[in-house]
């Protein structure tokens, strides 16, 4: 059951990247471009989960919660998050510096630190978690790509739509 669930958090943490990936890849970025910046969404989808993890022991050691409302808390705001974020219409620069690829993993990594805020309720292998994270990102982001020169952007705001709803759901799993 907890595979179940870290795989299911890694999916819905790769949906944001998916989405903005679509998007993206509309840009006709090349083969080298494309690996470059799926790795970078991996690395950070890797760092930002221990990162957050961290953060989030030395927030519970001074301010000691029941971690499941965290998780709770933690997943629901996320999975709002992305569902407003979906609803925005967004300018997609066709620059491909290696500093806006940087910013662009950092931009659909940030809801990985909020998640390793309360990695420690759902798992205590962080490391195995970590690349889940980081391996589902990097499918999801390079498919995301390869996907976006050839269908809709409207595909990319559902699959945000759908991920936002499953961290959701998985974080009424915790409270109740």
């Amino acid at each position: 059951m907890r595979f179940f669930i870290i795989l299911t958090i890694a999916v819905s943490l790769s949906m944001d990247a998916f989405s903005l990936s679509l998007a993206y890849g509309t840009l006709g970025l090349k083969a080298k471009d494309m690996l470059k910046l799926s790795s970078i969404v991996a690395v950070y989808h890797f760092l930002m989960p221990l990162l957050g993890l961290l953060v989030g022991k030395l927030f519970l050691s001074i301010f000691p919660l029941n971690p499941d409302i965290i998780v709770f808390i933690v997943l629901s705001f996320i999975g709002v998050q992305m569902i407003l974020e979906s609803l925005k219409k967004e300018e997609i620069d066709k620059k491909t510096t290696f500093f806006q690829l940087l910013l662009f993993g950092l931009a659909v990594s940030i809801d990985s630190f909020s998640v390793g805020i309360g990695l420690s309720s759902i798992s205590k292998q962080y490391i195995p978690c970590a690349l889940m994270f980081s391996f589902s990102s990097f499918m999801f982001t390079y498919l995301g790509l390869v996907l976006g020169k050839h269908i809709n952007l409207l595909i990319g705001k559902v699959s945000t739509i759908v991920g936002g709803i499953v961290l959701i759901l998985i974080g009424f799993f915790y409270l109740f």
